[in-house]
């Protein structure tokens, strides 16, 4: 069930989306921005896994003639990676540089390094590598001080009380909540979205754990083994 929410004064960002840099997309930079501005948002971070290279082609197509006609000006292109870890994946936000996948207490450190901040990807959920999952409760809380947020709510989580388990992590550990579509094709994006104070930035909402979260799961059964298929299709045509 959606919440009801008063949208007066609130950014919308979409924290996690893709496009054709990872293996399992065909959303080119260009259409996720454009689908991006049309629903509304006010910022997107494009988390491409283990790469960057989209985030930065957004960055600069943004500045592109046509996007500066747009009508949110203020709209806001995140570089962010989706970083696969031994224990699950990472989201980073604010990136200068690619991160590489590894130990999880090292790309947390590299994220850090950066100035850049960490939203544990899907951290309770099905069929994918949860966060954390076998290791001993002193590494956990060592985990937890290195994150910055947990993602509340991921359109691809394929039932709603996965989505509800992910926010009770949050709550449980007293960090910010994010939420992304984890868009791969272009219906998806915008499909579940972070809310904060138009006043603040993304950064200052999610240290002082001023963020919302909101979306639906209706595009799940579609976008996931869409994008099965288009991985496989990837490999074949190498």
């Amino acid at each position: 069930m959606e919440k009801i929410i008063d949208f007066k004064d609130l950014k919308k960002y979409d924290l996690h989306t893709h496009t054709s840099y990872s293996k399992c997309s065909i959303l080119t930079v260009e259409k996720s921005l454009k689908t991006a501005l049309k629903r509304g948002l006010d910022g997107i971070a494009i988390t491409d896994h283990n790469t960057v290279k989209g985030a930065f082609e957004a960055v600069k197509l943004f500045k592109h003639d046509f996007f500066k006609r747009a009508k949110n000006q203020d709209f806001e292109v995140i570089v962010g990676e989706e970083i696969r870890t031994d224990h699950g994946e990472i989201l980073a936000y604010y990136l200068n540089e690619r991160i590489k996948p590894g130990n999880i207490f090292e790309v947390l450190d590299k994220i850090r390094e950066q100035d850049a901040m960490a939203s544990v990807a899907h951290p309770v959920t099905l069929f994918r590598k949860q966060v954390g999952l076998g290791l001993e409760k002193t590494d956990w809380q060592n985990i937890m001080k290195k994150i910055d947020a947990i993602e509340s709510f991921n359109s691809r989580n394929l039932f709603s009380y996965v989505n509800r388990r992910c926010e009770h992590f949050a709550e449980k550990y007293s960090v910010a909540k994010t939420a992304g579509s984890d868009a791969h094709f272009w219906f998806e994006i915008g499909s579940a979205y972070t809310l904060f104070p138009k006043k603040l930035s993304l950064m200052e909402a999610i240290r002082k754990k001023k963020t919302e979260v909101t979306g639906t799961t209706k595009y799940a059964f579609i976008g996931m083994p869409l994008s099965v298929f288009v991985q496989r299709m990837k490999l074949i045509t190498i």
